[in-house]
């Protein structure tokens, strides 16, 4: 299937488990990539083959924290394939374990960075480009957690809230525009750290990244151009 044929899709945290699906998914429909990342030695080992590929770009070595930095990338992406029909962000962490009283403020500050500023930046940066060619589709990634807080993770749950509001918010502004907004919402993701983290919990129930990445390509489709202002929760079998 090449529904996404010279579409040329940006995704944040590349080298990231959601990101090494989500990049898999894409170029085997046909798409062209523009992989972004902070490392770029984790960029460049998860993508070699591709490295002096004319048809994808490895952005390394950019702080999505640092809104220059992202319209640096973005204005660079814009130049070497004259358009920009997708943005995925899949940048993101997960941190907490003690109650709201007792955490440390910078672990909001870091949720907030990670979760929701990674995400600001890169909508920021790529809106002003598909408002050019009044089309567009952007996918963010939330969190159960975003409906109903956890104990002890208020810092994340708080994080995953304002990435919903924050796609809600974009996709009500831009839907008259011909870009389209969404987020999905996974349940535990199936990853080595999260087994690593988690090693008496049934893996079978988790979400493989592979599953996320098909819902993903869908909402970058043009099968999905009724579909704006969603948060599509993936929670696999939990």
């Amino acid at each position: 299937m090449s529904r996404l044929k010279d579409k040329v899709i940006i995704i944040t945290g590349a080298s990231g488990n959601l990101g090494r699906a989500v990049a898999a998914r894409v170029q085997a429909q046909g798409g062209k990539m523009v992989l972004v990342e902070r490392s770029a030695d984790h960029l460049k080992a998860a993508y070699d083959a591709l490295k002096n590929s004319a048809q994808h770009w490895l952005a390394g070595g950019i702080d999505m924290t640092d809104p220059k930095a992202v319209d640096a990338m973005a204005a660079e992406a814009h130049q070497r394939f004259a358009r920009l029909d997708g943005l995925v962000n899949t940048v993101g962490g997960f941190r907490g374990g003690k109650p709201v009283h007792e955490a440390d403020l910078a672990e909001w500050d870091f949720m907030y960075d990670i979760n929701v500023r990674t995400a600001l930046h890169a909508c920021r940066a790529v809106i002003p480009y598909m408002l050019k060619t009044q089309s567009g589709r952007i996918i963010n990634v939330a969190s159960r957690n975003a409906f109903q807080g956890s104990p002890h993770y208020a810092a994340y749950s708080a994080a995953k809230t304002a990435v919903l509001r924050l796609t809600e918010s974009l996709a009500g502004e831009l839907k008259t525009r011909g870009i389209n907004v969404n987020c999905i919402v996974p349940g535990t993701i199936d990853t080595p750290q999260n087994r690593a983290d988690m090693p008496k919990a049934d893996f079978s129930t988790w979400v493989p990244p592979e599953d996320l990445a098909n819902v993903v390509a869908f909402l970058l489709s043009d099968e999905a151009r009724s579909v704006t202002g969603a948060a599509v929760p993936v929670y696999g079998r939990s």
